[in-house]
């Protein structure tokens, strides 16, 4: 009778247990749920991990898809205001450490907002990583780790194509211009996602300084690039081609001037990491950095 007895009680406490188990995920912390993010990678990645009701307000670098062009804007993710974030009563505020001013993000903790602060660093194990904690914050890690290995994987075919494109051709000598309206343009140097840009499409950076940096028409035009890439904060399309040339006309003698391929890229790719776009847009430029071969994606074929 004892051992019997022994046996039902354990038989209930797996029973309890199992059951304890199976009803963790209700008992557990629900995510947070009204979201303000600074920064249009991960504005972007939360849309893509399909979190984009949870959005209240986003920055003004989070305005490339029309979903967050009717949200409210909280400024520019480094020129952040906590009176204009708390008003709308969010849960969480998200950024990258491009994110502040700090004195302004420590003010909102206090006030009991959830701050989370990812990396921006261009590597694809940053990525993996912020990829990872979105996913948790949104209650679904797996669709963080699905989405870091779809991007990689990407990438991953996109330099295969690239390897066999340089067997005939030459990588192509590259600037990436990031400018307002044409005026003192910036040169992405070393370890800026522009750069990143330009040698994961297969191109050479022509600069070798590191971050973004002002140099004279005359120090452009002797690098003689072969491709241009022109980000314009404050112009699209033609007019920032015009804008460039009106305000730098020596570059009109540049190789990449005279042969047309002067392309243009969003200049909001260029903020808070490596965002989903990127991989559409790398294969634009390999495209166009190798002509002569077919692209490796149709939408490559067509002018960003």
């Amino acid at each position: 009778m004892r051992t019997a007895s022994r046996r039902q009680r354990a038989v209930r406490w797996l029973l309890a247990s199992a059951l304890l188990q199976l009803a963790a995920p209700a008992f557990a912390e629900a995510p947070p749920a009204r979201w303000v993010s600074a920064g249009g990678a991960l504005s972007e990645w939360v849309v893509a991990l399909g979190g984009e009701e949870r959005l209240v307000a986003v920055d003004s670098t989070s305005r490339h898809l029309p979903s967050l062009q009717a949200l409210p804007v909280i400024g520019y993710q480094r020129q952040l205001a906590a009176e204009g974030i708390l008003a709308l009563a969010p849960d969480l505020l998200l950024g990258t450490e491009e994110m502040g001013p700090l004195p302004v993000l420590a003010q909102l903790r206090a006030a009991g907002v959830q701050v989370e602060v990812l990396p921006a660093t261009v590597e694809l194990a940053v990525l993996q990583g912020n990829l990872q904690r979105l996913g948790e914050l949104l209650g679904q890690p797996q669709k963080g780790r699905q989405a870091a290995q779809a991007f990689a994987q990407r990438l991953q075919d996109q330099q295969a194509w690239i390897a066999r494109a340089a067997q005939q051709q030459s990588a192509p000598g590259v600037l990436l211009l990031l400018g307002h309206a044409g005026a003192s343009p910036l040169a992405a140097g070393q370890g800026t996602l522009g750069d990143w840009l330009i040698s994961q499409s297969g191109g050479r950076n022509l600069v070798d300084h590191q971050s973004y940096k002002a140099l004279s028409v005359e120090s452009l035009v002797a690098l003689d690039p072969e491709v241009l890439l022109i980000a314009d904060r404050s112009l699209q399309g033609e007019s920032a081609r015009e804008a460039l040339l009106q305000q730098n006309p020596a570059l009109a003698g540049t190789r990449a001037v005279r042969e047309g391929r002067v392309l243009l890229v969003d200049p909001t790719l260029l903020t808070g990491g490596l965002g989903p776009r990127l991989p559409d847009q790398l294969a634009v430029l390999a495209a166009a950095f190798y002509p002569a071969s077919p692209p490796i994606v149709a939408e490559a074929s067509n002018q960003p």
